[in-house]
This record gives C-alpha cells, structure tokens and sequence, in this order.
C-alpha cells in the first residue's frame, strides 16, 4: 500500500494529493492519515513544495465536504432520514446518526464544523448538519478550510520531518498502512453484513 500511494502521487503530484483528500471525504479509500504522512514524505524529497502539498490537500479535502453541505441543505432532514434508513446498510450511517449529528451540531454551531475536521467520519458527517441548518456557505468554507488546513499541515508536516528516516520509518509504515485501509475495508464489510441486525437490536431498546 506504501508503495501503490507513493507511485500514485509521484506520477500524479499534487492533483494526486487533491485528488485522494476530495475521495476520502465521499467515502474514505484510503484516510487522509495515511495519504497526507506519505505527500509530505514526497515534497521532502523535492518532488513537490510542502506547503502547496498542504495547500492540494486542504483544498481537495473541502471540495469533498461541500458536496455533502449541499446534500443537507438542498434534501433536507426528512427526506435525508427516509434515504438513510433505506441506503442505511451501504451509506454507513442511518437517521440516528444524523440525529446525533444534528444534535452536536446545535450544541457547538461553527466550532463543530472547524474541530470536527480533526475527528475521522465525524469529519465528513458534519458537513451535513452544516447544510440542514442553512449555515452560511462562506462561513462554512471558511471554518471547514481553517480545521482542514491545521489537520492537513499536521500530518504532511509529519511524513516531511520523518523524510531523513524514510528507509526505517518505510519498512513499518508499508505494513500499517496496508493494514489500515484493509480494516477500513474489512469494517465497511462488517457493517453491512451486520446491519440489520444492529438496526433490530436498536428498535427493540
């Protein structure tokens, strides 16, 4: 997996970088944990400026979250609960977790949007309640790219620090970032197989 992302962003460059962040906040292939760590490693050896590779990533990133701002605002509440109990068992998520959504959007308002970037699925998910409440576009870009940014140049500023281990840190990270997106995969799979059976257990609570 190390190889197979480093390969992609070396042929691609920062479109690649973009290109992975705007995916992995429709539905994350590969999280921005492993991506970000891996373009910085790129940008330490010359391949790319890091800033504009932390730059690539914020933007992809918010590009991805504007579509499910869009989502909330344009279908609404009701419509997006009947459309997550039916899609439920792919999308991941169902109406409670939108409720749950909603309900700590409404408690922190802005702040959930700029620190939900720092949190994995709650990064995504946000963006949704975001819509439903008509936040302001501007201010939701806005505080969607400050939290994006700061995540971003963390894990970049990580892989580009680490650069002058690149062999050592190389021969642990290949393994774990193999291991990371199999378990997303493997979870995903789990949670479909499983899904109506959790959906039961909850009705019946």
């Amino acid at each position: 997996m190390f190889d197979f992302i480093t390969g992609f962003l070396d042929a691609t460059g920062l479109w690649g970088v973009a290109f992975l962040m705007f995916l992995e906040n429709l539905f994350p292939p590969i999280p921005s944990e492993v991506i970000l760590p891996l373009a910085g490693f790129n940008a330490a050896q010359g391949l790319a400026n890091v800033w504009a590779t932390i730059l690539a990533g914020t933007v992809g990133s918010v590009l991805g979250l504007t579509i499910w701002y869009w989502v909330g605002r344009t279908y609404g509440l009701s419509r997006l609960k009947r459309m997550a109990d039916r899609l439920g068992r792919f999308a991941m998520m169902d109406a409670t977790d939108l409720d749950h959504a909603c309900g700590w959007f409404d408690r922190h308002g802005a702040m959930a949007v700029l620190f939900g970037r720092l949190l994995p699925t709650v990064r995504t998910l946000i963006s949704i309640p975001a819509g439903l409440a008509f936040m302001p576009f501007w201010k939701f870009v806005a505080f969607s790219a400050v939290g994006t940014f700061l995540w971003s140049a963390f894990l970049t500023l990580i892989g580009f620090l680490l650069e002058a281990h690149y062999d050592r840190v190389e021969a642990w990270l290949n393994p774990v970032s193999t291991l990371v997106v199999v378990a997303i995969i493997g979870t995903y799979i789990w949670g479909v197989v499983t899904y109506p059976t959790r959906m039961r257990k909850r009705s019946e609570k």
